[in-house]
Parts: C-alpha cells; structure tokens; sequence
C-alpha cells in the first residue's frame, strides 16, 4: 500500500490568546517540530499543510524532509487544510490525517497504526483513547480521496466517516494519546502539571 501522512498544522490556534499551540515546547522541542519528527519516524512521506502567514511555524520544519503545503484560506475552516494537503499528495496514496496539536501522539503510536494498516488497507482507521473513546489521526484508504476532497468548512472529515462508518476500525493507543487536545493556555498548564507529577 503506498501511503502518506497529512499533518494539517494551518489553524489559527485563537483560543491561545496570541500564543501559538503548535510553538509549545515539549521535551525542548516545538510541538510542530516534535509530531512532524514522529510522522517522519514511520518511514511514510509526510507533507504538512500551514497557513501563509505564521514564519514560526514553518520554520520549526527546517531542517526535516517533509512537504509543505501552505494553504491560502485556513480561515475557511478544516477542510480547506485537509483539500489543499490532499492536493500534494499522490491521488493513488491512502492518507493518514494527523493533526499537528496531539501533544501525546508518539511514534511508537504512528508505528502501530501503520502496521495494523496495511494488513487492513481497504479499512478507516482512527486512533482512540484506552476507553474507546474515537480520536486522531484517522487513516484513509485511497478510494474516499473524492470524498475527502469535497468537504467545505470547519467538519472536517466526520461526513466521510458517517457515510464510510462500516469501514470504520477504532484503534486504541495508550491512555489518552488518541484524544489529548491542547487549545488554551489554562489547558496547557493542567497538562504539563499533569506531565510533571510522578507515575
């Protein structure tokens, strides 16, 4: 199975209040540094969609072989990150859509996914937490490209997965990895908080 990795990375990160989610630091690295890294340790290409005016972003990619994708309208919603990424990517790659701001997602996460992928290769397959509980990344088989591909606004690819759902395989990864969303200040200081106590 020839496939990809999305890493859409082009949100306007608001709830921040002028910082930027995707520039945390996380074990001294940028959280766009740090799941590009993971994404490229799978051995897949890996493109990342960015929006035309955060320099920082695009430079924490410096230095990484990965595609960037800058996506002109990433105020339009989700779907203008995930259309304008699908459109680098070769139309016969299956596609694992990753957003760029699981602060937990691993490599080794990465790894099991494509694994259980390409002995299932005509599945959907989305990360969820240990309880079950859907999240990210979701991995899409090639022939709902022309799904994907149509999708307007801020959905992002949940349509395709209610249509598709009998392809649907939830995958769980360790803990909350799956579902971990970082998207204010507040939030980010409960989670390093959380990082920083003893198992």
């Amino acid at each position: 199975m020839q496939a990809h990795i999305l890493i859409l990375a082009a949100g306007s990160a608001s709830r921040m209040r002028g910082g930027d989610k995707l520039l945390e630091t996380i074990d001294g690295l940028p959280q766009l540094t740090r799941i590009a890294t993971a994404a490229l340790a799978t051995g897949l290409p890996v493109s990342v969609a960015l929006p035309p005016d955060r320099p920082a972003r695009a430079a924490c990619l410096d230095g990484l072989a990965v595609t960037r994708v800058t996506v002109p309208d990433p105020a339009s919603g989700m779907a203008a990150s995930l259309t304008a990424g699908l459109a680098a990517v070769p139309k016969a790659a299956a596609v694992m859509l990753l957003l760029a701001d699981l602060p937990d997602i691993t490599a080794e996460d990465l790894r099991h996914l494509c694994t259980l992928w390409q002995a299932e290769p005509e599945a959907i397959l989305r990360g969820a937490a240990a309880d079950g509980t859907p999240g990210h990344p979701v991995c899409f088989p090639p022939d709902l490209r022309d799904d994907l591909m149509t999708l307007k606004g801020d959905e992002g690819a949940r349509s395709v997965l209610v249509r598709h759902r009998a392809r649907l395989r939830l995958v769980p990864l360790p803990g909350h990895h799956a579902t971990t969303d970082l998207d204010t200040p507040e939030d980010w200081a409960a989670w390093r908080a959380a990082q920083a106590k003893p198992a």
